[in-house]
């Protein structure tokens, strides 16, 4: 893929601007930026900062996806992917969608103790959970911290069943639990690759782990007996669209058993992020880019409709479900995934027993 050379581009985040939060009346502007003795939006050292919910599980009522149920360790995420619909639950903290939610990260330090509290409430009924249904749960924090590692150990324990969807190939640091958590039924995971194309993902996808990479996590997955799909999403007409036969032909080589795919759709400040970073990224190619996302979410960038938002409608759309349907067909043509067990669920391992 041609690109033209922007001298402007920041690298090593996704987001080139902080957008204005929503729900500020104030915002950052640069009046004058001749006086700056640096730029303005310098690459800061990500920041963490601590979150303590009573709570932990998320449940949604969207029709469109295959999970109820999620928990997220972590809120923002530094692997920068510049289409995250993410972003703009950053806003509802006070920072902005754009470089803040990739430089200050919200940490839960007692997930676990908090979902084991929930797990042990009378009344609690199994459905399975999505790690994590917001931002990724092996992004580059997780090495350090090991929530996620901590969330899994807590499923283990009381026989619950997990679903996980990551792009990194941290997640192989927790075979010894994932394997066994497997062998009774108990997980599947969903890797996203959008793109084989490494110029595309190291400005779409700054801080995350190279295609092959996560083809490879595929296989040692399922090399352990773990069920793994390939999630190709966010399909960008015009910039990855052409590549699915590629990524699910590759998958399938790697042990994937099912793929799906999910369409770019660019809802409240995540518009504007987008657009700056096309037009700095691909200026040959921004408006064109812009008018097929459009098309997909009936002329405009911004689609919340169910039904629509996640697989999008008109030629464009159709074009690309087609070009799905035809490379699935053919490489995976028995896909599909095990469902996972809810009768396994035992509070009783988590309680203290007494004798008297």
């Amino acid at each position: 893929m041609d690109t033209v050379q922007n001298d402007d581009f920041f690298k090593g985040r996704g987001a080139q601007i902080n957008t204005h939060n929503k729900f500020s009346a104030n915002r950052y502007v640069t009046e004058h930026p001749e006086g700056l003795d640096e730029p303005f939006l310098e690459n800061t050292d990500t920041q963490l900062i601590d979150e303590h919910p009573k709570k932990v599980i998320s449940v949604s009522d969207s029709p469109d996806l295959p999970f109820m149920y999620s928990v997220n360790p972590y809120q923002g995420c530094e692997h920068g992917c510049i289409y995250c619909y993410a972003r703009n639950a950053h806003e509802y903290w006070g920072y902005s969608a754009g470089l803040d939610f990739e430089r200050k990260i919200m940490v839960k330090r007692k997930v676990a103790r908090v979902l084991e509290q929930q797990f042990n409430k009378k009344g609690y009924k199994p459905q399975v959970i999505m790690l994590s249904g917001n931002t990724d749960c092996y992004q580059p924090v997780e090495r350090k911290l090991k929530l996620t590692r901590s969330l899994l150990e807590v499923f283990l324990k009381y026989r619950h069943p997990v679903s996980i969807i990551s792009k990194n190939n941290l997640i192989l640091r927790d075979l010894d639990i994932l394997s066994e958590l497997a062998a009774l039924d108990l997980l599947n995971v969903a890797v996203t690759i959008n793109s084989l194309n490494e110029e595309l993902r190291q400005k779409m996808e700054p801080r995350t782990v190279t295609a092959m990479g996560r083809m490879k996590v595929i296989r040692k997955l399922t090399e352990a007996g773990i069920p793994v799909m390939l999630m190709c999403a966010p399909i960008v007409p015009g910039l990855n669209s052409d590549e699915m036969p590629a990524l699910i032909k590759i998958a399938a080589e790697h042990g994937a058993r099912a793929a799906s795919f999910t369409i770019v759709r660019l809802n409240g400040a995540i518009a504007e992020i987008f657009t700056d970073w096309v037009h700095k990224a691909y200026p040959d190619r921004a408006e064109k880019v812009l008018h097929s996302i459009a098309a997909c979410h009936g002329g405009s960038l911004n689609d919340s409709q169910w039904g629509r938002r996640m697989k999008g409608e008109g030629q464009e759309a159709e074009s690309i479900r087609q070009l799905f349907s035809l490379a699935l067909k053919r490489y995976m043509p028995d896909a599909g995934m095990p469902s996972l067990r809810l009768d396994l669920f035992n509070p009783q391992h988590g309680k203290q027993l007494f004798l008297f």
